[in-house]
């Protein structure tokens, strides 16, 4: 004995699951969307983090060599990367190391960073004369701005053009 289906509920079975599919697919590009935003947004945090360490390795070098704190008030890109003029255990000057931190700084912002650049301003001046220069405080305030391209989060943009990014600090060295 056999049971019948009715004509009319032929194919039910096989509508509903085609729906279910449909949904079930939806859903899931639904999620690779959020997984593709969720890793832009990672990224930026991660080059925002990087953008933080480049800075404070920089504003710990000038603090290390304070006579010399106003050399590193200048502008920072690709174009600024150079030889290290203390390579080879040569003793350095405080102005020559003041050349190397710039340089090797230069290089770590190009290997850390999209298309970066840098600008430290200082407005103050070194306390002290003769020999003390260097050890006296330093009495104004230097202001640190990093930018940085990264993709752009905008969806509807066509053009795919990158975001630039900022990070500024104001810091007494």
């Amino acid at each position: 004995m056999t049971t019948r289906i009715p004509r009319a509920a032929r194919g039910f079975s096989l509508l509903e699951v085609l729906i279910a599919l449909l949904i079930f697919s939806l859903g899931l590009l639904g999620m690779a969307g959020l997984m593709v935003v969720s890793v832009k947004t990672n990224q930026s945090a991660y080059l925002r983090t990087q953008a933080s360490f480049l800075a404070q390795g920089l504003v710990e070098r000038m603090r290390a060599n304070l006579g010399q704190v106003t050399t590193y008030a200048t502008t920072y890109s690709a174009a600024t990367v150079g030889a290290d003029p203390c390579a080879g255990g040569a003793v350095c000057s405080p102005a020559n190391i003041s050349v190397r931190d710039r340089a090797l700084w230069s290089q770590q912002l190009v290997d850390q960073l999209p298309n970066p650049n840098a600008t430290i301003r200082c407005d103050g001046m070194l306390l002290g004369i003769g020999a003390q220069v260097g050890a006296a405080p330093y009495n104004g305030l230097c202001t640190f701005t990093i930018q940085w391209s990264e993709t752009s989060l905008d969806r509807t943009s066509t053009t795919g053009a990158a975001d630039v990014q900022t990070f500024a600090w104001v810091f007494r060295p």
